[in-house]
């Protein structure tokens, strides 16, 4: 097999995927690149007939010549008979307990939200650390780790048991890079393999046929905060929790930043404001009292408006099951794809990003002209289905 098949400018421009990623120099060598983005530098080899990963370091602080020049000497000990790790092994960092370690990490990790930070940290403490949290993360394997994750899979947390398995190994990255690790369990375990599946429930959204009644019933709801929070969520396509955080601040003239830190794809979301927009979001600047959220909490403006206000007004209008806030994504673009606009448009006003992170960075600017003039031409139509308030 070829080795040295790498050059800088590769290790430099590699963009991390949904899944991890390997970049191979040969000779067992490879750079690991992680969903986060972190880039590791590993050697796959074979000690006493058992399969090992070493770790040199991240890129670029551990260069592509540096981590060259370890793997030749990693070969040079197994051709002595010698497990590389054994050299390599720290002596005064071998204790650190998966409770500890699950700490410190999260802790660290100051670039995510507070929300975020806490679920992951819980999650590890709550169902990993009661079986596992006193043992060293190097005592724990593949076959430890499965079972209390398959606790959690028997109980018919599908999804969550997927996060948690990411989250601790997120921390066993980490663990390996400080010397408290050498191996990564976590990353063993194929969670499509190894869980089981949740059936997808789909939001209820409207026919087109039947957005005018809609729209009519809305009308006599007036200009109640829940009721222009529905219509400023029809004509952004975004989500409910985008809308719910949507902050003063993120309001610029012609588009509404959404940060990465609201958004589902961790990447932040221009997203082009209609005049019929623009209008509900002065509506709401006149009654902002000082918020700093656009649709603040009714009794406490330091506070969003409840995840359930749209849902709830939806009930009352008498289209509990068949219509929900975030239905209006699948309206608009039923609506979008029957009328010919530009699919990439479509999919990345949805925020729906392309697996290939490139493109979809190329997207998120390429696209903005169509997605202004597609969202003006929906709430074009959306004003053909509301009808004159004066003829209510």
């Amino acid at each position: 097999m070829p080795t040295n098949t790498l050059n800088d400018a590769q290790c430099r421009a590699a963009k991390p995927a949904e899944k991890p990623r390997k970049l191979f120099d040969g000779g067992g060598l490879h750079l690991y690149v992680s969903p986060t983005g972190a880039k590791v530098w590993r050697l796959a080899y074979r000690f006493e007939g058992k399969p090992k990963t070493l770790s040199f370091g991240s890129y670029p602080q551990v260069t592509l010549a540096e981590a060259r020049s370890r793997r030749d000497t990693a070969k040079m000990s197994l051709r002595d008979g010698q497990d590389p790790q054994a050299a390599k092994r720290p002596k005064k960092h071998n204790s650190l307990t998966l409770e500890v370690a699950t700490e410190r990490y999260w802790t660290s990790r100051q670039d995510v939200s507070d929300a975020y930070r806490t679920m992951a940290q819980h999650g590890i403490e709550k169902h990993l650390c009661p079986t596992l949290g006193k043992l060293s993360m190097r005592e724990i394997d593949r076959e430890g780790l499965l079972a209390a994750l398959n606790v959690m899979d028997a109980a018919g947390r599908h999804v969550y048991v997927r996060k948690v398995r990411a989250w601790v190994g997120q921390v066993f990255e980490w663990a390996i890079e400080q010397g408290y690790a050498t191996e990564n369990p976590a990353v063993t375990i194929n969670p499509k393999k190894a869980f089981g599946k949740t059936k997808v429930r789909h939001f209820s959204a409207l026919e087109q046929r039947d957005v005018p009644d809609f729209m009519a019933r809305i009308a006599l709801e007036g200009e109640l905060n829940s009721a222009l929070a529905c219509r400023l969520l029809a004509l952004t396509w975004t989500r409910t929790k985008e809308l719910r955080m949507m902050r003063w601040e993120q309001v610029e003239d012609q588009y509404w930043r959404v940060p990465a830190s609201t958004m589902k794809s961790d990447e932040y979301h221009l997203v082009p404001l209609s005049r019929q927009a623009k209008v509900i979001i002065e509506k709401m600047r006149a009654r902002s009292r000082g918020s700093r959220y656009v649709f603040p909490a009714e009794n406490n403006l330091e506070r969003p408006m409840s995840e359930n206000t749209i849902l709830y007004l939806m009930y009352r209008l008498g289209y509990k099951g068949r219509m929900t806030g975030h239905g209006w994504r699948s309206v608009a673009s039923t609506w979008a794809n029957e009328r010919g606009y530009n699919v990439d448009a479509i999919e990345r006003q949805l925020a729906h990003a392309p697996d290939d992170r490139t493109r979809a960075a190329y997207n998120r600017a390429a696209y903005l002209p169509q997605r202004k003039k597609m969202l003006q031409d929906w709430a074009e139509w959306m004003d053909s289905c509301e009808p004159d308030p004066g003829a209510v």
